[in-house]
């Protein structure tokens, strides 16, 4: 007998095409257009550039091969705190859903929502104008301005669309991402066929020795603009035929995003010399004025901005999913389980996020949420690959006719690439594992709380999942 369902009266109207498109909807965003000349400059070399981002992919991949196995095994509702229920049972799994909650899904909506409104203001060349600040007894509470507002009333609107039906927000996700996916592509082939770069820049000599320390940090900043490559498995309870989608989606979408990203970073070479690209943020921005002349700055931004567009749905879309599965389980207020009763879709926990996300942005405390907890999603995805050789270690060579490609070599490199990666971002940043343990362990605290008000339930009792663990 399974735990308490979380597929509920949820509809499988997903196919292939548009748990691909997902994937590459929330995998795109602003990382690929402002990270790699920070790279540059810590790693002084254009080909050790081109091979970060080379194994940024592959670590993506390995991840989305794994998922593709879990996700053919437990296609519900949930994604990671589905896996991790499965494999290690009730509090991990809540711990990863805590902290898909805060630093997962709300933190990156604010973050996006802000710069979709900078980028749409550059385009249009609109003031940002006086900020007005709200304190209470000195305490800044929140910021009002017409940046603040406009991110705001994104995070609505898209809210709304996907409140309103599955079909309805998949239509708009597409149509939005294959438009994204056309610029790249556009922008690409612009600048080889009649942009005005240099092809002698991929040999600049190296600026000093390349160290595993530079490479480890280059690598995290690449990791961020690598994440959501797990999209389509939240939407399990949603997708068709699961067993075959899935794993397809996964692995289709990482690598299409990998082609892009590698393609995006040698038209950013060719476009500037290594002197003129290390250390600059709006990289693509200035790669596109180098290529094209001054005046296409604002067309740029009007493109990045669309391509926003995009990732703020398709965040939008996925992390209700898990808020929905936690509360079907008892482990969250139950008005989050309950779906839309005419539209079927998880209309309580969309309004949840959106909450709080609204919170972060006028609050700015996206920002800090992400710099200081950001690493504890690298903790939940490698302990989600962990659960997937524990759980095939349980049930044998039982499972679905999916299996992970080069198993167990593709769960290990994950595992040692995610470990390497968040041991160097806690000795970069002692303070954040502070934070990080102070975060797990608010969630503990949390868990136990939902842990025991389940348990006087009649609802539920001690059941085992459907992997045969008892939690």
């Amino acid at each position: 007998m399974e735990s308490a369902p979380n597929t509920g009266d949820l509809r499988r109207e997903l196919g292939l095409f548009s748990a691909t498109i997902l994937v590459i909807a929330n995998m795109v965003g602003t990382g690929i257009f402002t990270t790699s000349g920070f790279i540059l400059e810590e790693l002084g070399s254009p080909r050790a550039l081109l091979l970060c981002w080379l194994f940024g992919g592959l670590f993506a991949l390995c991840g989305a091969l794994c998922y593709g196995e879990l996700g053919a095994r437990f296609p519900r509702a949930g994604g990671e705190y589905v896996f991790l229920r499965e494999s290690f049972g009730r509090p991990l799994a809540f711990l990863s859903g805590w902290i898909s909650l805060i630093v997962g899904f709300s933190a990156p909506i604010a973050a996006a929502a802000i710069a979709l409104a900078t980028y749409l203001f550059q385009a249009f060349a609109i003031a940002a104008g006086e900020p007005l600040i709200l304190s209470l007894w000195g305490v800044k509470l929140a910021t009002l301005s017409p940046l603040t507002l406009t991110a705001v009333a994104a995070i609505v609107v898209f809210s709304l669309i996907h409140m309103h039906s599955l079909q309805m927000g998949s239509h708009i996700q597409n149509g939005l991402t294959v438009f994204k996916i056309a610029l790249i592509v556009l922008f690409v082939l612009a600048a080889w066929l009649w942009g005005k770069g240099d092809a002698a820049h991929f040999s600049a000599p190296a600026a000093g020795p390349l160290s595993a320390e530079k490479f480890a940090v280059s690598l995290t900043f690449v990791s961020f603009a690598y994440s959501g490559w797990n999209a389509a498995a939240y939407l399990g309870a949603e997708i068709t035929a699961p067993q075959r989608t899935i794993p397809l989606a996964l692995v289709l979408g990482t690598a299409v995003v990998v082609c892009f990203y590698l393609l995006l970073n040698a038209v950013y070479i060719q476009a500037l010399p290594m002197d003129r690209m290390a250390g600059v943020l709006e990289v693509g921005a200035v790669s596109a004025t180098a290529l094209f002349g001054a005046g296409v700055s604002r067309f740029f931004s009007a493109a990045v901005a669309l391509g926003l567009f995009s990732l703020l749905s398709a965040m939008i879309l996925t992390g209700p999913r898990i808020y929905y599965a936690m509360s079907r389980d008892g482990l969250f207020f139950s008005l989050f389980g309950r779906l839309n009763p005419a539209r079927r879709t998880p209309a309580a926990s969309i309004g949840l996020q959106a909450g709080l996300a609204i919170v972060m942005v006028l609050s700015a405390s996206f920002d800090t949420l992400l710099i200081y907890i950001g690493f504890t999603l690298s903790l939940c995805a490698m302990l989600t690959v962990i659960g997937l050789m524990r759980v095939r270690r349980r049930t044998g060579i039982d499972g679905p006719a999916y299996r992970t490609p080069g198993y167990p070599v593709t769960p290990m490199l994950f595992i040692l690439g995610n470990t390497w990666i968040i041991i160097f971002s806690i000795r970069g940043r002692p303070v954040a594992a502070l934070f990080g343990l102070a975060t797990i362990a608010a969630g503990l605290a949390v868990f136990y709380l939902f842990a025991r008000r389940r348990d006087q339930s009649p609802e539920y009792g001690d059941q085992p999942s459907a992997s045969g663990l008892r939690q």
